[in-house]
């Protein structure tokens, strides 16, 4: 037994100490929850995953022998429960008309920044924060979704993770060929499905005045239906989908037209005010809705944007439910 094993809590919790227990699991529950969001594409899947994580190991907590670490212990039970999550509900995504997975990816959700404090910044180097945001923005989510189970969860471990081959190997229980192969096969994919200017990204994280600027004028021209300010806003090319609803437009004029044509603008629709967030390390614009008659604002959605050169280029828009609302720390009301 190693000396990880001999640990005077470790030890407490293997002999049903709960609360022994609960000081060696808690402090991983936040990354855990990503890791599982990253696996599953749904943040209720994720939360659902870590309660499972815990239970699977408070279960078998006399199985960890101190081989590895603790927090890599539970990455190997996480990992199995997602795995069999998918394998008792397949997700198969089928691309269409070479759609990218935004648009097939019907159980996407949109994950909190505020869960991700703490965990998806990594360390303090500038390249940790890039591979971070890359790694859970929207389209990276919803683009692993198309790679098989297995290949997705080496993938994470290895280029997400930072984990060895080795160590992705021993997450899985195959040999490290298989796993290098894996990889391999999850890469080419990945690499086929990963947006336009992926590389683009700069190590600077924050909004810069002009995407501020973007952004306050895309809620003003929001709170006044404004359709002609809208298209200006947007890339010619812009992209929008609302999962799980099975649509998908590009064009900066078609898109405001399909929202023109759901009520976007009309007076009798109601009245739309705005509140930036912020959700997968994008700026995100949760709107609310007055109808006529009524006197106050209810949550109706959220736009979670990708902003390119100083104009909107994507845009993934969620129902604004009770849940997503107290997750992302928003009003319930205005």
């Amino acid at each position: 037994m190693s000396q990880l094993a001999k640990n005077p809590v470790v030890v407490a919790a293997q002999a049903g100490d709960e609360a022994a227990f609960a000081a060696l699991v808690e402090p991983h529950r936040r990354e855990l929850q990503v890791h599982c969001y990253r696996m599953l594409g749904s943040l209720e899947d994720s939360e659902d995953a870590v309660q499972e994580t815990f239970l699977r190991a408070w279960r078998n907590r006399e199985s960890f022998q101190g081989r590895s670490s603790f927090r890599a212990w539970l990455y190997r039970i996480a990992t199995n429960v997602c795995l069999d999550a998918l394998e008792r509900r397949p997700r198969e995504v089928r691309l269409h008309d070479d759609a990218p997975p935004l648009a097939e990816v019907r159980w996407l959700q949109p994950y909190p920044d505020e869960l991700l404090d703490g965990v998806a910044s990594g360390e303090d180097e500038p390249e940790t924060q890039v591979v971070a945001r890359e790694t859970i923005e929207l389209a990276f989510i919803a683009a692993i979704q198309v790679l098989p189970p297995r290949q997705r969860a080496v993938l994470i471990a290895r280029d997400v993770l930072g984990w060895s081959a080795a160590e992705s190997a021993g997450l899985l229980d195959i040999s490290v060929a298989a796993a290098n192969s894996a990889l391999q096969r999850a890469r080419a994919t990945l690499q086929r499905h990963l947006p336009r200017r992926r590389l683009d990204w700069e190590a600077d994280t924050d909004q810069s005045r002009e995407e501020r600027e973007l952004l306050r004028r895309y809620m003003e021209a929001t709170d006044r239906g404004d359709a002609a300010g809208m298209v200006k806003l947007l890339r010619e090319d812009a992209f929008f989908t609302m999962p799980p609803e099975p649509m998908a437009y590009v064009g900066n004029e078609q898109i405001v037209a399909a929202w023109v044509e759901g009520g976007f603008g009309d007076p009798d629709w109601g009245e739309l005010r705005c509140i930036l967030t912020q959700a997968n390390k994008q700026p995100a614009v949760a709107a609310y809705l007055r109808k006529a008659g009524t006197s106050e604002f209810r949550p109706l959605a959220l736009d979670v944007l990708r902003i390119e050169h100083g104009a909107v280029a994507e845009i993934v828009a969620f129902e604004l439910t009770p849940k997503l609302v107290d997750a992302l720390g928003l009003p319930r009301t205005l």
